[in-house]
């Protein structure tokens, strides 16, 4: 309960911030990515602190080094980009690097993967439980190797395996979103060298493009009720979404070429490191960013007020337009 009032109390000194123009929305997605950063933390030690005492110590290690905790937290969607609005979810994935064996120090030993199921299981409770002043977050673990069918905290290993072997493209296209947000040091540069790796792998460019259409028209198909009188500015063509697709794509097709491309996760500087690698030329790269902008502040505004994302028709058309144009230079 304490937490959710810090998170409530934080989040309003945010948001008069913001109203009073005081932050800009860079600045304001920045202070809530941090302020869900530092919950997760205290949650993490909260959660680590009950179970060892309970059970004892799991031993983890990453290349014959032993691990403090051996557990981290991957941030994906908009808290992995620096992009958290008002009111959004958390799109976490678990990973440790337990071995096998028991925890120590207790008379209550565990297996060391049960272990840390249980710390996931844990943290994922005090986040979401609701109290007097309400709930924490919102989390959202889909994200993790085959999705809600997979386990609940992955061994690192076995994330690796799964995202070299058997992520479909468009996991890789929100692994390009990823990032670690609290763990061991070494399990936090451990991701960071898997990510890279995986996402500067050389594609073929006629399966990739025919893929990311394809997961594009399928998020059509299933999220917009499309109607000329409405613009949808997430998911209606020349929209956000388009611009997050488009930018994926290239990414991961020049990647191998150009490594320096995963090296942010948020999509405006993901987008200025496509300008600098002469992929995007500067009228198109300062086009997308903008319209990005746009879309991203009117976004915030609306779940501010806790409004629908879905506009009058009339809304941006010739942004719409010039953006649907590069969809389709690129995408067609």
């Amino acid at each position: 309960e304490a937490l959710c009032i810090f998170q409530q109390v934080n989040t309003l000194k945010v948001a008069a911030a913001d109203i009073t123009e005081v932050l800009p929305l860079m600045k304001v997605s920045d202070h809530l990515s941090d302020l869900a950063e530092i919950i997760l933390e205290h949650v993490i030690d909260l959660c680590w602190n009950h179970l060892t005492r309970r059970h004892g110590t799991p031993a983890a290690r990453i290349d014959n080094t032993p691990c403090t905790k051996g557990f981290a937290v991957i941030a994906y969607g908009k808290l992995g980009g620096l992009e958290l609005g008002y009111g959004s979810d958390l799109d976490l994935v678990f990973i440790h690097a337990g071995i096998p064996g028991q925890t120590s120090g207790n008379k209550s030993p565990i297996e060391n993967t049960q272990f840390y199921a249980r710390l996931g299981q844990r943290v994922i409770h005090i986040l979401t439980a609701v109290t007097s002043a309400g709930k924490i977050y919102e989390i959202d673990m889909r994200l993790r190797p085959s999705g809600s069918a997979g386990i609940l905290v992955s061994q690192f290993e076995s994330f690796a395996a799964y995202q070299s072997q058997d992520a479909w493209t468009w996991e890789h296209q929100a692994l390009l979103r990823a990032r670690a947000i609290t763990g061991d040091a070494s399990l936090v540069q451990w991701f960071e060298n898997t990510r890279k790796k995986i996402l500067t792998r050389k594609r073929d460019p006629g399966k990739l493009k025919q893929e990311v259409v394809d997961m594009r028209q399928r998020m059509r198909r299933e999220l917009l009720k499309h109607n000329p009188d409405f613009f949808d500015i997430k998911q209606d063509r020349g929209g956000i979404v388009d611009i997050e697709f488009l930018i994926q794509y290239l990414i991961l097709l020049h990647a191998h070429k150009y490594p320096e491309l995963v090296t942010y996760s948020d999509n405006v500087r993901q987008i200025r490191s496509l300008e600098e690698s002469g992929i995007l030329d500067e009228t198109t790269a300062y086009l997308l960013r903008r319209a990005y902008l746009i879309y991203r502040a009117r976004t915030h505004r609306l779940n501010l007020k806790k409004q629908s994302s879905t506009l009058s028709g009339d809304t941006y058309p010739d942004l719409r337009r010039r953006v649907s144009h590069v969809w389709d230079r690129y995408m067609a």
